[in-house]
């Protein structure tokens, strides 16, 4: 049992190890184009079927780190005063 201990504390610093990686990819400046926005959603979807069984709550909260990099940036438009968004 201690193997399988070991184990799951090595994967769950290896999880947190690729959500900082990909988190300095997800800059604006680097996910421009939509395939490179395409690739960051894959990852950050990736990420959280990995992140799922991990009991390790930096696990958790870099998965929701990740996923707010994915959401689209809604913007507020006024048109003849009457505001959309």
């Amino acid at each position: 049992m201690r193997t399988v201990a070991t184990i799951d504390v090595a994967l769950d610093e290896i999880l947190v190890n690729l959500a900082t990686i990909v988190l300095r990819l997800s800059k604006p400046e680097l996910t421009q184009t939509p395939d490179a926005r395409r690739a960051l959603a894959q990852s950050v979807r990736q990420y959280a079927v990995c992140a799922a069984r991990s009991t390790d709550p930096r696990v958790h909260e870099l998965k929701t780190q990740l996923e707010e990099t994915v959401k689209p940036n809604l913007r507020i438009v006024s048109i003849d005063g009457v505001k959309v968004s």
